[in-house]
């Protein structure tokens, strides 16, 4: 999966794999977690978010099943 830095204190990467809708996260700690059924356009919003950590607690986390890698 092809990784995209972003710009925020707390996440490093993001990446996402279209065929099956996977979201992937990098943590600045080095944590890797998968989040699973996410919609492309929540991808391309999360990477163009002015603040990737705002977007991620109000779009992804607690919404998304997901898994630490």
């Amino acid at each position: 999966m092809d990784r995209k830095s972003v710009n925020s204190a707390n996440i490093r990467e993001i990446g996402y794999d279209s065929l099956s809708s996977t979201l992937e996260v990098v943590f600045m700690d080095g944590r890797v977690y998968q989040y699973f059924d996410v919609p492309g356009r929540v991808y391309d919003e999360f990477l163009q978010s002015l603040s990737a950590g705002q977007y991620f607690h109000r779009e992804i986390r607690g919404v998304y099943r997901f898994s630490r890698v």
